[in-house]
């Protein structure tokens, strides 16, 4: 059977699994801190009839030799950490991250996840929650009666408290770093965990060397640049289409040798 049937299906997985990306990146459009993924490919072993620089005899090397490639398939699927546009909200616990870092979250069984959405609110108890209701890290209670409540951008939390004339600092924001973002696992609602692949975090005060600020009332916006991803999404389908028409073009090609033995 013609190898090319088999390396035609390998394509047209290939596609279908870079058109799937494409629409995650699309769907999460308006996903507050979303980064977008890419697909990789790599091509598949090679069937080596004669290997380069192969003597003919007594002769010369063979130049180039005949190698004949089997398909394609995934290789990862990175996301991009490149940042997202940040708009003003006017909600005070909103928060943004311009630069690099990550806001800490603790979730129910106790460990540690990370997140670029920073729609955080106070619960009952005043206690800054994620829409999910896990807190952040470190935890920050907002007293009551607090009022004007605000962010700086080395991530301290301020208030104005009963009795005071003045902010007093109630919270202070921390962010954690890694040496390879795009090896974080993401586990949903806007939440990555560390991996092998990502390192271990490193944590400090927003404003420090190597880390990013903190933007109070603001949000940052997907990363996903819709024009991009449906020009993606044209050119996956071609892919398709055309990994298919080869396919379809060895079953003719079968059918015309199968004719001729009959």
């Amino acid at each position: 059977m013609p190898r090319s049937l088999w390396t035609g299906a390998s394509g047209m997985v290939a596609q279908q699994t870079n058109v799937d990306v494409i629409a995650n990146n699309i769907a999460n459009v308006n996903t507050t801190g979303f980064k977008k993924q890419r697909t990789n490919f790599q091509d598949l072993f090679y069937d080596i009839a004669e290997s380069p620089g192969q003597r003919a005899g007594d002769l010369g090397r063979n130049p180039t030799g005949t190698q004949i490639g089997t398909g394609v398939k995934l290789s990862s699927t990175p996301r991009i950490f490149s940042a997202g546009t940040i708009a003003r909200t006017g909600v005070s616990t909103d928060m943004a991250v311009a630069g690099e870092g990550f806001f800490q979250v603790t979730m129910p069984d106790g460990t540690s996840s990370y997140s670029r959405a920073g729609d955080f609110r106070p619960d009952a108890d005043g206690r800054l929650v994620t829409p999910d209701g896990f807190f952040i890290n470190p935890s920050i209670i907002i007293p009551q009666q607090a009022t004007n409540v605000s962010v700086t951008t080395l991530g301290e939390i301020t208030a104005l408290l009963p009795g005071s004339v003045t902010p007093q600092v109630i919270g202070q924001v921390t962010l954690a770093k890694f040496l390879n973002p795009p090896g974080l696992i993401s586990i949903g609602r806007n939440l990555f965990q560390e991996s092998a692949a990502s390192g271990s975090p490193e944590t400090g005060n927003p404003g420090k060397i190597g880390f990013g600020t903190v933007v109070g009332g603001s949000l940052e916006n997907s990363n996903v640049e819709v024009v991009t991803e449906l020009v993606n999404m044209i050119v996956a389908q071609r892919a398709f289409e055309m990994n298919s028409k080869s396919i379809k073009t060895s079953d003719q090609m079968l059918q015309t040798a199968n004719e001729l033995v009959r």
